[in-house]
């Protein structure tokens, strides 16, 4: 069996939050935010190469990392986020229903080598 590393924020991340992301799955639910606060700061995904995030709430086009790009939630998507909420929802007792009816962020690499022109190999 292939492991497959998540990691689930329940509350809120800061600038650089995922910064060169090479695979799995980070989630932000953001629970404890303030009125007006943002769900992640800045540079979100920063390097990022591989992996996929979903962001409870909105993110600004200015908060991401310039590997990285939003696109709406599919389906699949939704699925694959219900089967890790409801196994996190066992430990913490969050509301599902009302967070998986909440819109999230997919937050995905256009490129799988962001620095490839910078580097010499």
């Amino acid at each position: 069996k292939q492991l497959y590393p998540v990691i689930i924020v329940g509350g809120t991340a800061q600038d650089f939050f995922g910064e060169y992301m090479s695979g799995g799955l980070m989630i932000v639910l953001g629970l404890d935010k303030k009125e007006g606060q943002p769900v992640v700061g800045n540079y979100v995904g920063t390097g990022m190469h591989a992996g996929v995030m979903y962001i409870r709430g909105e993110v600004d086009d200015y908060q991401l990392g310039k590997e990285i790009k939003k696109f709406p939630l599919e389906d699949e998507d939704r699925a694959h986020l219900k089967k890790y909420l409801e196994e996190y929802n066992e430990y913490f007792k969050i509301d599902l229903q009302s967070i998986l009816k909440d819109e999230f962020v997919k937050l995905i690499p256009y490129t799988h080598r962001p620095y490839g022109k910078l580097y010499a190999y």
